[in-house]
């Protein structure tokens, strides 16, 4: 479960950044936490698409959740975008 998680979050780390500023944004769409929150259950669920245990297993994760969570940041308002873009690059400075 782990070694899922950490590669989950390597392939992700940015758009979880933009997502953490987006919920504690004053400007946050309605569907945003019950979105993330099917991602969440989705990640930690025991079931899955192709079980964890097939050497292809992990695969479906590593493509699915990437894919969505993308998803979810292009979908986010514009405002929500650029205050996360520039919070980004005051960090990297």
């Amino acid at each position: 479960m782990f070694r899922k998680l950490a590669a989950l979050y390597a392939l992700i780390r940015n758009d979880i950044r933009t997502l953490r500023l987006a919920v504690s944004h004053p400007a946050r769409p309605v569907w945003l936490i019950p979105a993330l929150m099917a991602v969440l259950i989705y990640v930690l669920s025991p079931l899955d698409l192709l079980p964890d245990f097939l050497p292809i297993g992990l695969v479906d994760d590593l493509v699915l959740v990437p894919l969505v969570v993308s998803w979810i940041v292009r979908h986010l308002p514009p405002e929500i975008r650029r205050t996360a873009g520039t919070s980004e690059e005051r960090a990297r400075a």
